[in-house]
């Protein structure tokens, strides 16, 4: 199951149909068996709040995964947690990478989503790792590499 919350109306106003587009971003980057998640799209206030009570970074941030507290088996799926995405920050950068927002919240999704299964770009190998899974995963969505700018080409 994937629940989307809209808790800043700039995300609805925005991005046509942002609701769709985020269900089907975090569709394709679950593993089928995966159990839900909640996808809060909200301010950068409130992302900073967050990021400074979670993280001890006292600033706004483009996207936040919170995995589930371990559960027991009860033999179906199991919840996997939480995706936060702040607006201005990911507006933002969607507009310094000339991407556009509905391309960057749909990359944004994917990158949570696979935080969320246990991925991680903490060392160079699960970067590139975690990285051409999202490429694989966006490829899918008809959604352009998101590391390569568009002066790169």
């Amino acid at each position: 199951m994937i629940e989307v919350e809209i808790e800043a109306g700039d995300w609805a106003a925005t991005v046509p149909d942002v609701e769709t587009l985020v269900q089907r971003a975090a569709a394709a980057a679950l593993d089928q068996n995966a159990g839900g998640v909640v996808i809060l799209l909200t301010d950068d206030e409130t992302v900073r709040d967050l990021n400074a009570r979670f993280r001890d970074r006292d600033r706004p941030t483009n996207v936040l995964s919170f995995p589930a507290a371990a559960m027991p088996d009860t033999g179906g799926p199991v919840p996997l947690g939480d995706i936060v995405l702040g607006y201005g920050v990911c507006a933002a950068e969607a507009a310094e990478q000339g991407k556009t927002l509905a391309s960057h919240l749909t990359h944004l999704v994917v990158h949570g989503v696979l935080h969320l299964l246990g991925r991680d770009h903490e060392v160079e190998a699960e970067a590139e790792a975690m990285e051409a899974e999202e490429r694989a995963v966006l490829a899918t969505l008809g959604v352009a590499d998101p590391y390569t700018l568009p002066h790169d080409g």
